[in-house]
């Protein structure tokens, strides 16, 4: 009786081999292939999350400023400055301010008294750059300093209206106390830095409405009004 052939004997080795080495190339090209496309991942990753940081924020400051900055990520520019106002008003306080004129000619004494309310406007001139610019490790939003907008008069009462017997009060020297009294507003309003009170608004919104990552930096730069 013929014995059987041995297992050794049965199996190709030749073919084994040259299967096991395939798999092997296959196994490596596929594990290759992982690793290189990791890097591509990675970046598309944070460019889509730069976009994302880059879209919120741009709506953000539309929301607080009515005003679309340039917004450009890795040096491309996504969002072009636009604004359908002049200026942004974010601060704002009502003054109120006296003044008294006497003047004394030949014995006789005249008297004005001018009691006023203003109210003092600071904000930003959106006519001037509003950029932001994100990269993987910061973002910077620049725009110029805040300022003064404007002081305007709401109401003027007179507490005190006496001419002299020879120097009566004139229609020059009302105008001329209206617009001390204007200038005196203007002056509270600068002694109150209205203007660093509109900046550190700004800061503080934007930075609750972006959050921690990346960092957020705002940079104010000194910049002429615009004509």
């Amino acid at each position: 009786m013929t014995a059987p052939p041995s297992f050794s004997r049965r199996l190709n080795w030749p073919l084994a081999f040259t299967v096991l080495g395939l798999s092997a190339i296959a196994a490596g090209v596929f594990l290759f292939n992982r690793c290189a496309a990791l890097p591509g991942r990675a970046t598309r990753e944070t460019v889509d999350q730069m976009e994302r940081v880059g879209r919120d924020l741009r709506d953000a400051i539309v929301q607080i400023t009515q005003l679309q900055p340039r917004v450009t990520i890795n040096n491309r520019v996504y969002f072009e400055q636009t604004s359908p106002i002049a200026e942004l008003a974010l601060i704002s306080r009502k003054l109120e301010v006296e003044h008294e004129f006497l003047h004394t000619w030949a014995g006789s004494t005249k008297r004005l008294r001018l009691y006023g309310t203003y109210t003092a406007k600071a904000g930003f001139d959106l006519r001037q750059e509003f950029s932001v610019t994100i990269s993987p490790d910061t973002i910077i939003v620049r725009l110029p300093h805040a300022q003064l907008l404007g002081v305007e008069q709401n109401a003027v009462e007179l507490l005190a209206y006496e001419n002299g017997f020879w120097n009566p009060i004139s229609g020059a020297d009302v105008q001329s106390e209206l617009a001390a009294l204007g200038k005196l507003a203007s002056e509270r309003a600068a002694e109150q830095n209205l203007a660093g009170q509109a900046e550190e608004s700004l800061r503080t919104q934007l930075k609750s409405r972006v959050g921690n990552p990346p960092p957020l930096h705002v940079v104010f730069y000194d910049a002429a009004k615009a004509e």
